[in-house]
């Protein structure tokens, strides 16, 4: 009942700017996350993605080291400021031949590949226009859609819309995808992205209908702190903010009651025009892509309780604070990563049970990983037990889920190969394979296969059935 289909998509993921590197190669124009290390919030002593991982020149020997593993796909990013040198939308050929290669040699070793859209590196020629508070916005991401469908759409059957759509909202400017300029709410933003996925997915359909695209936002399951029933209702709302109202208004074309009610509670607006709702009604997708890493726990506090708002130390998982709705808390049931984040594989099969459960479609991993600080031992190896035990626990969870009834398309963990973490450099280290570099030691990024890549290699061959 539990088994894997067996065309199961194993695989693993990456994002352009925090693999690619070479951002002054191949025609690319600036994005925003290019000086992202040189604003006043990011840590000292942290590298940013000016050079990354250089997967940019050595994709051949990366692409070679995912046939090794024996990969069915692969879930990577194009980099928008790549393909599109300006607002009136002139194309780079450089960028376009990069992409078309990679595409090529994933296809020689029968690699399916994953292509994810936007993955937060927005070109600054986007602020001519009012980046992303300008309802414009979704006009320019359409018109960069095009471009790839015309150019690899023959090629990739599986593509994804925007890379944690609900992160720009929650912890946009922490994490650098939103530009310090802008002046709209999150949630007007969160809209306009709305708006711009819902564009690409019906453009995808006429042009190519015989491809299937989701969305790809980061979903957990919530956790009531206690059997308070002040604290349930702080968990289904915060179902709500966290997951719900991203997938709702994709698969469902609309926002929820409750959500709308919120935003009335919080005398917050989003402007929505006639023809964006007939836009959002019209762009289902055909699966849901998501990322998870851990679940979230919550309490229920009063707005009268809170002092601090959202001004608080935040990332995906903790620090939210919504006055009168709750906060998020540290679950004492949970062991943590060596970052702070809680590991919960039950969680992965809870979640996958819900987001399946109220949307009965097709389901895809399009990240789940573990970062640990690396040291290559002196006989050049990485021992990374804690990343197979990691994956062993939740591929067992997601195969469970399986036998609970969810339909699952394919799983991608985060990463395929060492790259650079956004506010943590690149001693996060979430890969199967190495690279040979330190923040600002750049070495000889030679590419070293950890313990983990073995094992995956085996588990991908028994096509799970080791688990």
């Amino acid at each position: 009942m539990n088994k894997f289909p067996k065309n199961f998509l194993w695989g693993a993921s990456s994002s352009a700017y925090q693999f690619e590197g070479a951002i002054n190669q191949g025609g690319k124009v600036p994005s925003i996350m290019d000086k992202f290390d040189e604003r006043k919030n990011y840590p000292k002593g942290i590298t940013g993605f000016k050079v990354a991982t250089d997967h940019y020149n050595h994709w051949k020997e990366d692409v070679a080291l995912m046939a090794e593993m024996g990969f069915k796909s692969y879930r990577f990013s194009i980099s928008w400021p790549r393909i599109i040198k300006n607002i009136k939308g002139d194309v780079n050929p450089e960028g376009i031949k990069f992409y078309n290669d990679l595409i090529d040699e994933l296809i020689k070793y029968n690699i399916e590949p994953v292509v994810t859209i936007f993955h937060f590196d927005t070109p600054t020629f986007i602020e001519e226009i009012g980046g992303l508070d300008s309802n414009q916005f979704s006009n320019i991401f359409e018109l960069y859609a095009k471009v790839l469908f015309e150019n690899y759409g023959s090629k990739v059957k599986y593509w994804l819309t925007i890379n944690e759509l609900n992160m720009f909202a929650f912890v946009g400017q922490v994490i650098g995808v939103i530009s310090e300029k802008s002046k709209a709410s999150k949630w007007q933003i969160m809209h306009n992205l709305n708006v711009a996925q819902a564009k690409v997915i019906r453009l995808c359909k006429k042009m190519l209908p015989n491809v299937k695209i989701g969305p790809a936002p980061n979903i957990s399951s919530v956790y009531a702190n206690s059997n308070k029933p002040e604290d349930h209702l702080a968990k289904l709302n915060f179902d709500q903010i966290r997951n719900w109202i991203f997938l709702d208004i994709v698969c469902r074309g609309e926002y929820g009651t409750w959500f709308k009610n919120f935003l009335k509670k919080i005398k917050e607006e989003i402007i929505i025009t006639k023809e964006e709702e007939e836009i959002l009604k019209d762009s289902k997708p055909d699966f849901i892509a998501f990322n998870y890493y851990s679940t979230m726990t919550v309490e229920y506090v009063s707005a009268q309780d809170i002092k601090k708002t959202l001004d608080n130390k935040i990332d995906q998982h903790s620090g939210l604070v919504i006055p009168g709705v709750g906060k998020t808390v540290k679950n004492k049931n949970l062991p943590k990563t060596d970052y702070g984040w809680e590991i919960d594989y039950v969680g992965f099969r809870n979640t996958l049970r819900e987001v399946y459960d109220r949307y009965q479609l097709p389901i895809m991993i399009t990240e789940n990983g573990i970062g640990a600080k690396e040291v290559l031992t002196k006989d050049e190896k990485i021992h990374d037990n804690y990343r197979i035990e990691y994956y062993q626990k939740h591929i067992k969870a997601m195969s469970e889920a399986i036998s609970d009834g969810v339909e699952m398309i394919g799983y991608m963990p985060w990463s395929a190969i060492d790259l650079v973490s956004t506010h943590e450099g690149v001693s996060k280290r979430y890969g199967f394979v190495y690279v040979n570099r330190d923040e600002f030691d750049e070495k000889d990024m030679k590419r070293i296969r950890k313990d983990s890549f073995f094992w995956y290699k085996e588990l991908i061959e028994r096509n799970g059935e080791n688990i």
